[in-house]
């Protein structure tokens, strides 16, 4: 039997690729915190579409970009399908979609709080997203130029660095010894 160490899944709905891209620097900031890399902590983040088994992991944070106040299907069924064995398991969850600068309107995604219940959920977080006009389909670009919505890039990655340094120090304070592989 050898140590391992912690194991973190990152798992995402994304629908243009900028909260995947949260997600990709959240299991970055997991790994390379300074608690991770002392605790050996290892994360990979996965599209939610993917189904990954979340048993094998010490903890999972769960995210999905917002639209008209929603979580992306993806997520949510993940969520659903899963939810026995994130409740056995320290778990987080986040969203990105507010855009423009700050104040943002301060109101969670529709989803959070009965995900936060399903999941048994540590917490909630909400990062500001992002929106490129080229990324959007016909119909999508049309909402937006009605709506006025500010194009930009609006994500805060020193919050996600932080969020993800928070995370890895409470996984590490949840599984003080790491599991053994056998």
């Amino acid at each position: 039997m050898t140590p391992r160490g912690l194991r973190v899944l990152v798992v995402v709905a994304s629908k243009h690729g900028a909260t995947g891209e949260i997600a990709a620097a959240l299991a970055r900031a997991l790994a390379d915190s300074d608690v991770g890399r002392a605790a050996g902590l290892t994360a990979v983040s996965l599209p939610a579409e993917q189904q990954p088994d979340p048993t094998p992991y010490d903890a999972v944070v769960l995210g999905s970009a917002v639209y008209v106040g929603r979580w992306l299907e993806p997520a949510r069924q993940y969520a659903a399908t899963h939810a026995g064995e994130l409740r056995n398991r320290p778990v987080w969850l986040f969203s990105s979609g507010p855009i423009g600068q700050p104040p943002f309107p301060p109101d969670d995604p529709h989803d959070a709080g009965p995900l936060t219940q399903l999941t048994g959920a540590r917490s909630h977080r909400l990062f500001p997203g992002r929106l490129e006009k080229s990324r959007l389909s016909f119909g999508e670009r049309a909402m937006v130029t009605a709506m006025r919505a500010p194009v930009g890039d609006f994500r805060d990655w020193e919050a996600v660095r932080a969020w993800g340094n928070e995370i890895a120090a409470e996984v590490l304070r949840l599984n003080p010894a790491p599991a053994v592989a056998s």
